[in-house]
């Protein structure tokens, strides 16, 4: 950066010194002229110390301030050119107004203050002996941005770790106020000196680093710059390697900058984050949780080494092993305090003892070392909520990302803290779940692989959804889980009717939230696309799905009252002979549905209803005919 500093300094030394040199020479106005020459050699004393220390200058305000002084200089310049006029009639047609000369004269006043200001913030502290900045002239129209550079030009200084940590918190604190702030944060180079500092910082100040990096990452464009500076790398060597507190920091600016640009979750899955977020997911949650990072797909097809192999060789006994597991961790495993975990650098490496058996041995990193089992619990448990967050938000209609997890063996993890975690973290456990069963619904071969029926895995995943909507009493975690289910709609036998009925209780009487959320995965029962829909049809009339549905279709809210349609639809299209559909009068409300302008409006509605209406009459008249000849 030296050489760009400097010749952004050339051009503007040598106008300072024609406009000495011409100053020197003027006929007219020899006082004002004299003036202006004595401020633009101040200037020219300040640029040349300017370039001396270019080494130390923060480009982007240097680059404003000289842009500035040199637009200074060349109106000086004019001025001054005029001011030499040497006949009477140069000097009869040359007019010079008073004002300019002054005016002149104070916009180099201006840019002295500029240049001085830009002298002491590149300075390290020790050198400004604790002085106050204040702000330049340059700053009179904006004076927030001279406050960025300051903060920035303590980043990128030679000054004490903590001087720069209060400049990242600085940043935090401005970030955290204002959207545009943040902008103006991006634009003058402020990510680059964050990631250093991440890197090299202490404890507080890494935090501060991490905590503005996931600030500044508000919209795509943004998070783009900020990928696009490296963070990705630099956030897996931190949870790979680094404290636990600001691997916390870390996994939370992940999930924030994945929220708002979905497109760089692959960054962050090329660097190895995924496998490190679910070994801190694991970290003593469930026994040997080594085991349960991420693995190459090619690895696993080699299952001579693989714990748990997913081979239909050997599939019997790694079936056992996982069940076995499974009752480990669901009976007296480690219980999860709070949101219990850390870090870090987990590498699994399968050895075998010769005795055919296989044990796992774990290389752990720096922070292992530094005793992360001994961490305050309450951090432990922060870390793993904020692993969940990031893996929440990774995992999002990413099917690659949720591949990967699903093969780490973290959906046990899941199923886990889902049951064992403080509120927050069964939150987030419930969010990833159901974003990941939400790509499993998309695509065949991820649901067959990761929600198969006979996977313990995703035994103890669908035990734990049927826990939350039996129990019904937390809406933070009832909707992912309801959502979660009715993903898995076409993932459940013949015989696995469990979900049927607590859903349909959830029908009745509950906030409309809720409810829409239980008629849309009861319609992914029900509908005509599941091979299993008229068993599913009639567990909804067997617990008394009829009743609730004809009262939300004729109470409930629009955003309840279409879905609820679409269920009474489909269940009369495909258990049509149901004397319950009868009592309930079921066809004289689909009549009136026929007479509802909104939701004929609906394209759903519109073409089920009139089938499902045909059929339903049809099917009920011949009953009815049926029981007045046997009578």
């Amino acid at each position: 950066m030296t050489s760009i500093v400097k010749e952004i300094l050339a051009s503007p030394i040598q106008m300072a010194d024609t406009v000495s040199k011409m100053a020197e020479e003027a006929q007219n106005f020899r006082s004002d002229c004299l003036d202006i020459k004595a401020k633009t050699d101040k200037l020219a004393a300040l640029l040349r110390q300017a370039a001396r220390n270019s080494n130390d200058l923060y480009e982007r305000p240097t680059r404003r301030i000289i842009e500035d002084t040199e637009q200074v200089l060349d109106k000086a310049l004019i001025l001054v050119d005029k001011c030499r006029a040497n006949t009477f009639i140069k000097r009869l047609f040359t007019i010079i107004p008073t004002t300019a000369l002054k005016k002149i004269s104070m916009q180099l006043e201006n840019s002295i203050g500029d240049v001085q200001w830009l002298l002491r913030v590149s300075a390290s502290a020790d050198e400004r002996d604790d002085e106050y900045l204040g702000l330049p002239p340059i700053a009179s129209n904006e004076p927030i941005l001279c406050l960025i550079w300051e903060q920035i030009a303590n980043l990128l200084s030679n000054g004490s770790v903590e001087e720069r940590s209060d400049a990242a918190a600085s940043l935090v604190s401005l970030a955290r106020d204002n959207d545009r702030y943040g902008k103006l944060i991006l634009e003058e180079g402020g990510v680059p000196p964050l990631l250093k500092l991440l890197k090299e910082g202490k404890l507080e100040g890494q935090q501060n680093a991490a905590r503005a990096i996931g600030l500044l990452g508000k919209d795509p464009e943004s998070v783009e710059h900020i990928v696009n500076a490296g963070v990705s790398s630099v956030f897996a060597k931190i949870l790979k390697d680094g404290h636990m507190k600001v691997q916390i920091e870390v996994a939370w600016a992940i999930s924030e900058l994945a929220a708002n640009h979905p497109k760089c979750q692959d960054h962050f899955s090329q660097n190895n984050c995924i496998r490190l977020l679910v070994s801190h997911l694991a970290f003593e949650t469930i026994q040997e949780h080594s085991k349960y990072a991420v693995v190459n797909k090619h690895k696993m097809m080699n299952s001579n080494q693989d714990h748990f192999p997913s081979h239909p060789m050997g599939a019997n006994q790694a079936s056992t092993q996982m069940q076995n597991l499974v009752n480990a961790v669901k009976g007296n495993q480690p219980t999860v305090p709070a949101m219990t975990d850390h870090t870090s650098n987990i590498n699994p490496k399968v050895v075998s003892d010769g005795g055919g058996n296989m044990n796992m041995n774990t290389i752990t990193g720096t922070s292992s070392i530094g005793g992360r089992e001994y961490e305050d619990p309450n951090t432990k448990a922060e870390m793993k909520a904020m692993a969940a967050r990031a893996l929440w938000q990774l995992c999002k209609g990413n099917l690659s990302i949720c591949n990967n997890i699903t093969e780490s063996r973290a959906l046990l993890c899941f199923a886990v803290l889902l049951e064992k975690g403080t509120d927050e973290l069964r939150r987030y456990s419930a969010l990833a779940l159901m974003e990941i069963t939400a790509v499993a619904e998309e695509h065949p071969d991820l649901r067959r692989s990761a929600f198969k029926p006979t996977s313990p895995a995703a035994k103890a995943v669908v035990e734990q959804f049927l826990n939350v909507i039996k129990k019904g009493d937390n809406s933070d975690l009832l909707i992912p889980c309801v959502r979660a289910v009715g993903n898995l709609a076409r993932t459940f036998r013949a015989t696995e009717t469990r979900f049927i009925e607590p859903l349909v209780k959830l029908l009745d009487e509950r906030e409309p939230e809720v409810s829409v959320e239980a008629v849309i995965a009861l319609n992914k029962f029900a509908c005509t696309d599941n091979f299993l829909h008229n068993t599913h049809c009639s567990a909804i009339i067997e617990a008394g799905g009829a009743k609730h549905l004809v009262q939300l279709v004729y109470f409930a809210e629009q955003s309840v009252q279409i879905p609820s349609v679409i269920l009474l639809c489909y269940v009369a299209l495909h258990v049509p002979k149901s004397e319950a559909l009868a009592q309930e009068d079921v066809p004289i409300v689909l009549e009136w549905c026929t007479k509802q302008g909104h939701l004929m409006a609906d394209p759903d509605i519109e073409a089920l209803l009139p089938e499902a209406k045909s059929r339903l009459e049809l099917y009920q008249s011949r009953a009815t005919r049926a029981f007045y000849s046997v009578n």
